[in-house]
């Protein structure tokens, strides 16, 4: 396991229709991610409640080519690589070039405010540990899948 010195995203404005599950003692449910998120992602609450105060665990599901464009959140975000390969930018310009590699088994924080952006290749599974509230800005307005649609859920 090789552990790397920050990590993608956190790109998630959760759903209140996703609740907690206790992953020890029932499967995750799977349901599409919160629309804060490109299309095409599904999302399973692990633990906690992102939409309250207080540490959660989800998991992000991304098709291969599955692009989350550069953005930032208010809390630090710990992230493991579950399956498939995730590419990470920091930055204001989503760039492939400009991308490291985590694969399964790594781990990384990426802290507050700090600009991200991140490029799934194959199927990819990643578990984010943050602070609630969740939520997610993106650095260009036009990214922003919510553009032109009422704030929230």
């Amino acid at each position: 396991m090789r552990p790397i010195a920050f990590a993608p995203l956190a790109f998630l404005l959760i759903a209140p229709a996703l609740h907690a599950q206790n992953a020890t003692t029932s499967p995750l449910k799977w349901g599409p991610a919160p629309a804060v998120f490109p299309k095409g992602a599904q999302m399973a609450v692990v633990s906690g409640d992102p939409g309250k105060t207080g540490l959660f665990t989800i998991e992000l599901s991304m098709p291969g080519g599955y692009r989350i464009p550069p953005h930032f959140h208010p809390t630090d975000e710990h992230v493991v690589i579950k399956q498939g390969a995730f590419l990470v930018g920091m930055g204001d310009k989503l760039d492939q070039k400009q991308t490291m590699t985590m694969a399964v088994g790594d781990t990384g924080t990426i802290k507050a405010q700090a600009h991200h952006f991140g490029i799934a290749r194959g199927t990819t599974i990643v578990a984010v540990t943050a602070e609630g509230p969740f939520a997610m800005t993106y650095v260009h307005p036009q990214d922003d899948p919510q553009q032109g649609k009422p704030a929230g859920y």
